[in-house]
């Protein structure tokens, strides 16, 4: 629940940052759209994802201890990288810190699996690069979006209020696709031990792992929300709607074949796409460089702390198979 509370309060930029960056829609408004929309993409969307992380990474299914190392690892070194505002996927620290709990217990891993899912990482920012530059010329062809990118100074009345009023909700709705999709993404980090463990179904897990997040969004949302929402370039309605758009997209599509993918790099590629259809850089090289040191840092420091912990806790004579 700890971990469920904490992933929903993380993500709240990478879904409604850019909705309220624009303001299409005030911070607690946002934040109570989201909150049930991700309990429903977690309830509902997530049993692929979770069966995926509860029986597909280690040979023979670890028990309650061994999944107690593995959340708990994935749940401390994410806080630690939180604190050190160090860019990293929760998703890769919760897959490597299973790995490395499992070789500490003599548990074998299925790499074959884990290789996939890391092909899969490195190709969804990819791409959401080239599905979020179709979209943006695609969209800049519509007249009324047109409008809006013409309409480069508020002050001299230039901007149709019917026109913002339309991307405005468009942002808000592809915002609300991304919640959800983030509960049916992000829910099995912290649920899908539950599954492994049977202490619940995948419907009764993610249903338990989703309230939580939802729970996380309301209460410790907003400061992460604002945050976020102001570190992100400067977007204009129609980039900012498709990629949070392509972003949904991308990751909807691997939860769609059991896997799970980074939000946030589905989200950074995106917005490359658009700011290359517009010909203008939209993706500091700083952001770029904090995914490249998020591939590096999390997946080794969740194996190497966790394959430690796990190697301690075997010898206190805890039996972690």
């Amino acid at each position: 629940m700890a971990f469920a509370v904490s992933l929903g309060a993380h993500y709240t930029g990478a879904c409604m940052g850019m909705p309220y960056a624009l303001g299409a829609v005030s911070a607690w408004r946002a934040l109570v759209v989201m909150a049930p929309l991700t309990l429903l993409g977690a309830a509902f969307a997530s049993h692929a994802v979770e069966r995926t992380v509860a029986d597909r990474f280690t040979a023979h299914l670890l028990g309650v201890d061994a999944e107690i190392v593995v959340v708990g690892v994935a749940l401390a070194v994410t806080a630690l990288y939180n604190r050190l505002r160090v860019p990293t996927s929760t998703i890769q620290i919760l897959v490597f810190s299973l790995a490395g709990t499992a070789l500490g217990a003599g548990v074998g891993v299925r790499w074959g699996t884990v290789g996939v899912l890391a092909a899969i990482w490195v190709a969804a920012p990819f791409v959401a690069f080239g599905l979020g530059f179709c979209l943006t010329v695609a969209l800049d062809r519509v007249p009324l979006v047109r409008r809006e990118i013409d309409a480069e100074a508020p002050a001299a009345g230039a901007r149709p209020a019917r026109t913002s009023a339309l991307l405005a909700g468009a942002l808000v709705a592809v915002g609300g696709a991304a919640s959800f999709t983030m509960g049916s993404n992000d829910v099995a980090n912290a649920s899908g031990a539950l599954v492994a463990t049977h202490t619940f179904s995948p419907l009764v897990a993610g249903t338990f792992g989703g309230t939580a997040m939802a729970v996380g969004v309301l209460s410790w949302g907003r400061p992460l929300l604002e945050r976020v929402a102001f570190d992100i370039v400067a977007l204009d309605r129609p980039m900012a709607t498709a990629a949070q758009a392509v972003q949904a997209v991308v990751v909807l599509l691997a939860v769609g074949f059991g896997f799970f993918t980074s939000m946030n790099q589905a989200l950074v590629g995106a917005m490359a796409g658009t700011g290359a259809a517009r010909g203008r850089q939209a993706v500091h090289l700083s952001t770029l460089t904090g995914i490249l040191r998020g591939w590096l840092l999390g997946p080794a420091a969740g194996i190497a702390v966790a394959f430690v912990v796990s190697r301690l806790v075997v010898a206190g004579g805890v039996h972690l198979r």
